[in-house]
């Protein structure tokens, strides 16, 4: 059987790697079975690619899990050279039978199936010899006589299994719980991997990405740690008390914290913290690798979160979940701290405190709420200490709730989603209706007359809530950055082409000034991130702040759609997107001081025409995402600074030998 203790002691059959040691001949016999022990084996050069494919082959603990490359080069070639050994054993096995096997010697082993193995014989016992199978990383006993020499072509494919350990499942890597949840999840499954650190055991992430979202294989099993006594079970057509709202989404979910064993809990342990600290400094626990799915603490407001990794924008920059509020923001990695050691188990035995909300009858999988609507429910509910909620419907992963302030409670008329559903916060977006029959809401009969609600019905947006839109709303200014200097005429410039089509539209960056386009990339993350939505009034051919793909560019507002979506144009990559309105902010005067990065060019030296797809990609794959040296031919003026186009000649300097002058391989075509 697959015995793992030995490889787990071994580090996976130890020496594995190394070339067995040369033993004093005593016999010919025993020479010509020594012919090849001191070949060395290459070692496993881990994949170059961002997400290599590993097949999980089995684990000892979580510090100690047997993974095989899948690929090519790796597992394919494995198979490639099994079938050579298969093929040559069944000619030479009688010259290559080993009669006096040694601890160490790496051997062929005729395994089950008629496969043959590469094999590292770990102990002998009589006829009997324990092997470790080198590329998969178990072991068996088998019989003396199944064993042979290793030919010496065969000593050419480094061993194909690998020692990892899983990220942020360390500290508990032989909790019996948690090893065997690991094991469940992953053995004789094929994931892609996340190489953190390429040392000789590699901290590793499994992905399962089989499914509509990728799943953190080890964030998944971190859960089961978590004291199932301090789970929160919500009930239909119960009450709660004391409801704390912390966080209201812009498509109008909410998170809440309700009362429990595990709140008490969590607020138990965080003052523990606040102590702890107290006589300490954070500093000695800053984070090193920080990486998606590890939960660490954030001295947030002058307290002490637990949050959660979920993107890792830079050495410099992420973005956190607060996991006992639903909050998400962009920080810094200095602002984080690794949880103490002896709070860890403690404080990874808690649930999230907060739960993930809905307003019954009102619309849900929209893509957002008004802009009025959502302040004002933030405004009404957000961190009201003592709020009340009747749950009336339990989907997996949401609850549906009537919400209700103190003064209010339980009038079901009187519930925050009858009051936003009365008020007039609507009609600035035609594509959100609000049709809630009156007797959908709990408790109402035919004969109720309506009630007068705190916001007034017939009043509207802008009278019903001035204090908040007065507040909140940022007129977009109109300075304009500085014009990027460009250079003239025969004068050369190293360059990053962010972007290409084709010979005549492509995208260029100043190579100098990636750095400083790098720092106001991480800055506006961590501001607009971090500061709440406010109502813009977006118009066509403006400037302004936008989130796309999880950061935040500069943006040229190219179209509005009635869908509430807009076409943007980013004035530092060179790319057009397609957005929510909602996610569009006032560009403010601080990151308007860089003068926009995307340089529009087109090629020089070549004649226009209407290039074919084919002759495009030829283009693209020579320059796209590649820093190249650009020599001007013409700089054309345009009104705007995104108007102007430089007519470039490009050259890969990248060859010792020659430089690559790019119109050449496009004429040539």
């Amino acid at each position: 059987g697959k015995d793992l203790n030995i490889i787990a002691k071994k580090s996976t059959c130890e020496g594995m790697q190394k070339p067995a040691e040369h033993q004093s001949t005593k016999a010919k016999q025993d020479s010509q079975e020594e012919d090849f022990e001191h070949i060395p084996v290459p070692p496993l050069i881990i994949p170059e690619e961002v997400s290599p494919s590993v097949l999980v082959v089995d684990l000892y603990s979580t510090n100690d899990v047997i993974v095989r490359y899948v690929g090519a080069n790796y597992s394919g070639a494995q198979e490639s050279m099994e079938e050579k050994m298969k093929d040559w054993y069944s000619r030479n096995a009688s010259v290559s039978q080993i009669q006096s096997p040694k601890v160490g010697q790496l051997v062929a082993a005729l395994a089950e199936e008629d496969a043959w193995l590469r094999a590292k014989i770990i102990s002998t016992e009589g006829n009997r010899i324990k092997v470790c199978y080198v590329d998969y990383g178990f072991n068996e006993i088998i019989e003396n006589s199944r064993v042979y020499k290793l030919a010496k072509q065969f000593y050419r494919l480094p061993f194909q299994a690998s020692k990892c350990k899983l990220a942020g499942l360390e500290a508990f890597d032989d909790d019996p719980i948690l090893v065997k949840m690991v094991e469940s999840q992953t053995c004789g499954k094929i994931f892609a991997v996340e190489i953190l650190e390429k040392s000789d055991v590699p901290r590793i992430i499994l992905y399962d990405t089989s499914g509509d979202d990728d799943i953190n294989i080890n964030a998944t099993c971190l859960k089961v740690l978590q004291d199932k006594s301090l789970e929160l079970h919500l009930q239909v057509d119960a009450l709660y008390t004391d409801v704390r709202v912390t966080n209201v989404c812009s498509d109008g979910t909410l998170y809440c914290q309700v009362p429990s064993k595990g709140l008490t809990r969590l607020f138990e342990i965080l003052r523990k913290l606040e102590n702890y600290f107290h006589h300490r400094q954070a500093t000695g626990y800053s984070i090193a690798l920080p990486f998606c799915g590890m939960i660490c603490l954030l001295h947030y407001k002058g307290k002490w979160a637990r949050v959660e990794i979920i993107s890792v924008h830079s050495s410099r920059t992420l973005d956190v979940r607060f996991m006992d509020t639903g909050t998400v923001a962009s920080v810094k990695v200095l602002e984080l701290i690794e949880i103490p050691s002896i709070f860890l188990r403690e404080i990874i035995a808690i649930p999230s405190q907060a739960i993930k909300c809905c307003l019954a009858d009102l619309p849900l999988n929209i893509s957002m709420w008004t802009p009025d609507a959502v302040l004002w429910l933030r405004d009404t509910v957000l961190n009201c200490p003592d709020c009340s909620m009747k749950v009336v419907k339990l989907d997996k992963q949401i609850a549906h709730i009537y919400l209700f302030t103190p003064k209010n409670f339980p009038d079901p008329d009187r519930s925050i989603n009858r009051q936003i559903t009365s008020a007039d916060l609507w009609k600035h977006q035609k594509d959100v209706f609000l049709n809630v029959p009156l007797t959908n809401l709990p408790g109402r009969r035919e004969t109720d007359l309506p009630i007068q609600s705190s916001l007034g019905p017939k009043q509207s947006s802008t009278d019903t809530v001035p204090h908040i839109l007065e507040s909140r709303k940022v007129e977009t200014n109109v300075n304009m950055p500085p014009t990027l200097p460009l250079l003239q005429s025969r004068e050369q410039m190293d360059v990053f082409v962010a972007l290409a089509c084709h010979p005549g539209y492509f995208i260029l960056q100043s190579w100098q000034e990636m750095h400083k386009l790098e720092m106001l990339m991480e800055e506006m993350l961590l501001y607009y991130n971090t500061t709440e939505d406010g109502a813009v009034s977006v118009e066509k051919n403006k400037i302004y702040a936008a989130k796309v793909k999880n950061k935040w560019h500069r943006v040229l507002i190219k179209g509005l759609l009635a869908n509430g979506l807009v076409t943007v144009y980013e004035l530092d990559y060179g790319k057009h997107e397609l957005i929510c309105i909602q996610n569009i902010r006032p560009l403010v005067d601080m990151f308007r001081q860089l003068p926009f990065q995307a340089i529009t060019a087109q090629l020089a030296g070549i004649g226009w025409q209407q290039w074919s797809e084919e002759a495009s990609i030829v283009f693209r794959n020579h320059v796209e995402q590649k820093p190249l040296v650009a020599q001007v031919e013409t700089i054309i003026e345009g009104i705007n600074p995104w108007d102007r186009k430089a007519i470039v000649f490009l050259v890969d300097t990248s060859l010792p030998e020659k430089d690559i002058w790019i119109h050449d391989i496009m004429n040539q075509l």
